[in-house]
């Protein structure tokens, strides 16, 4: 099985009483949450591929961290992963550190970044049923005003149209997906429980702006 996430930001404390706002009662109270969480849900042999902004920490506490938490990991490297310049960082808990990615997951690619890329390699493709076979997972933005505007982005997306090479006048699709671990409570999801999240997360926005 695989999983994603994005910006866990083990040992980052602003993040918990600022900008995120997490609501844990200290740092390592938030630490202790995400490892529950990961290790309630990955198991030993499944995959985790993390999407950015894993760890704020220094080398030896990211490394004592990093041996604690269950799966095959991945990292795809945010701004904030200080720790990878550390030359006491100990790097064999990765399978692979890098910027940008591209993997198949269930006969579908998934495009891998912690930037959101707004015009992504593969985004018209879809299969005979009309349904896409390309994903863009990022993280970066958590759940500020610069996801609203990723959003507003797909929206309008969406709503446009475009010919094919087959003459047949389609909509564009946009399937960018947001993988912040508070949108999952801090838990790993798999591609298809992304999609289901990230679709009733939308529908609950949706509904709030109607109000």
């Amino acid at each position: 099985m695989r999983y994603y996430i994005a910006d866990p930001h083990f040992f980052h404390g602003n993040l918990n009483t600022q900008m995120d706002c997490r609501g844990f009662s200290s740092t390592e109270e938030m630490n202790e949450y995400m490892v529950q969480k990961w290790n309630g849900k990955v198991r030993r042999n499944d995959e985790v591929v993390i999407l950015g902004d894993f760890s704020w920490g220094g080398p030896e506490e990211t490394n004592a961290l990093l041996n604690r938490l269950n799966g095959r990991l991945y990292l795809i490297q945010g701004n904030h992963d200080r720790f990878l310049k550390n030359n006491k960082y100990d790097s064999s808990r990765f399978v692979w550190v890098r910027p940008y990615e591209e993997m198949l997951d269930n006969r579908r690619k998934v495009i891998l970044c912690h930037y959101p890329i707004l015009c992504y390699n593969g985004q018209y493709r879809l299969n005979e049923k009309g349904e896409p076979t390309v994903y863009m997972l990022y993280g970066h933005v958590h759940d500020t005003y610069d996801q609203r505007l990723v959003e507003q982005f797909q929206e309008i997306t969406r709503n446009s149209t475009r010919k094919n090479m087959d003459d047949v006048v389609r909509p564009i699709p946009s399937n960018m997906i947001n993988c912040f671990c508070m949108y999952s409570d801090y838990t790993p999801l798999t591609l298809d429980e992304w999609i289901v999240c990230d679709r009733k997360r939308r529908e609950q926005l949706q509904k709030g702006s109607d109000v």
